[in-house]
């Protein structure tokens, strides 16, 4: 199997022992508290499930600005997106251990505990330049940039210890899965080429066909559609809303044993081709060997070119990763050759010749209880999200 990214096995800060979690709760009620923004506790729960490996915990100062900067920590370890926590809060002092909270579950309990090394008073210059690297922008209309921006100016690095995965686990038991999991059940497949799916949104007939073009072309043993399940902007669908959609169609159009539908804590960030890197990092120590990159990936708006997200990739050192990257174009419905196909491997075509909804129209149509045709969404998935968007009012 693929070897996870920067260590020869991976390293999950999630505390697995029951004893020990449970000795860490009762020691971490008694701890000074902070709580927590959305953007540092879905970082928690990727340490803790072994998605950012090898990091043991929050970055300091200096190898944030270096990973912004240059995508490699201080310390050389190639990395693509600072991963910190940012506060408002100026209390905490360096040396200190400190109960995290978590902000999305009602109680806030404790989502982590960290061993504070360093506080450190961040500039606002310093924060919109790794914004500006980051996002590649500082139009605060961006999201990314807004969350980013907001957090605050005080970060505080050090290790932590994870003792629980915040709401994912409750709120999508079949489906959050742990890069530790993950491996796991790959292994008990006996996959040894797995294609991984990014996804934020339900998928349509394009996205089927791309996923099975990457099987195919790659040769590979399955695919692992891996969903976010974090925070997203509005307007954006709802993950239970999506993972029902993407249940269904694996059920009725893939072969046994081909596809493993699971998710991931995380929030999005809309950073593009930064995101796009983070994306494969995460995928490779969750045990896949290739990665699907699309047209646009992890981008929002208009802030990034259509390929930016793939080219990024000329820039990672070699040997940096070992994952591979599947590189797509657009693919759409031929009404000449009767199946779904990249775009640019149609070189005949006019754009007449695809059937290629816009978002606003496809979300037009299914408010109104319209199912968009079949060459572009399979009518099971059409239903559901109709189902969705009814309820909302459109």
């Amino acid at each position: 199997m693929i070897a996870p990214h920067g260590s020869d096995s991976l390293n999950p800060l999630y505390v697995a022992d029951d004893a020990a979690r449970a000795k860490l709760q009762a020691e971490a009620e008694k701890l000074p508290s902070l709580l927590v923004s959305s953007a540092a506790a879905a970082n928690a729960v990727m340490l803790g499930a072994g998605y950012f490996n090898p990091l043991t915990g929050y970055m300091n100062l200096a190898d944030a600005l270096s990973v912004a900067e240059s995508m490699k920590t201080t310390s050389g370890l190639f990395w693509p997106v600072p991963i910190v926590n940012l506060t408002k809060d100026d209390s905490i002092k360096a040396g200190s251990r400190i109960a995290l909270r978590d902000p999305n579950v009602d109680g806030h309990p404790v989502l982590a505990v960290m061993d504070v090394a360093a506080v450190e008073a961040v500039s606002d210059a310093q924060i919109q330049l790794m914004a500006e690297k980051i996002f590649g922008t500082l139009d605060p209309k961006h999201p990314g940039v807004a969350t980013f921006t907001g957090q605050g100016n005080t970060l505080l690095s050090g290790a932590i210890q994870v003792l629980n995965y915040s709401y994912f686990p409750a709120e999508f038991p079949d489906t959050f899965r742990t890069a530790v999991q993950i491996r796991d059940e790959i292994k008990s497949r006996g996959w040894n080429t797995v294609v991984a799916f990014q996804t934020r949104n339900p998928m349509h007939r394009a996205h089927e066909e791309l996923c099975r073009m990457a099987k195919e072309r790659l040769n590979a043993d399955g695919i692992v559609i891996h969903m976010l399940l974090g925070k997203l902007k509005p307007g954006d669908i709802p993950a239970d809303v999506r993972d029902a959609c993407i249940r269904k169609m694996v059920e009725v159009y893939f072969e046994p044993n081909t596809v493993m539908v699971t998710g991931y804590g995380f929030d999005m960030l809309y950073a593009g081709p930064r995101e796009a890197v983070l994306h494969a990092v995460f995928r490779q120590n969750m045990g896949a060997t290739h990665l699907i990159v699309g047209r646009d990936h992890a981008g929002v708006g208009s802030y990034y070119g259509p390929f930016d997200a793939q080219t990024i990739f000329e820039q990672v050192p070699a040997g940096a990763l070992k994952i591979q990257i599947f590189g797509a174009d657009n693919t759409a419905w031929s009404k000449k050759l009767g199946k779904v196909v990249m775009m640019r491997e149609a070189p005949d075509h006019t754009p007449e010749d695809f059937i290629n909804l816009s978002g606003t129209k496809v979300r037009e149509m299914l408010g109104q209880g319209i199912a968009p045709p079949p060459e572009f969404s399979r009518p099971e998935v059409a239903k559901i999200l109709m189902q969705y968007y009814q309820s909302i009012g459109g």
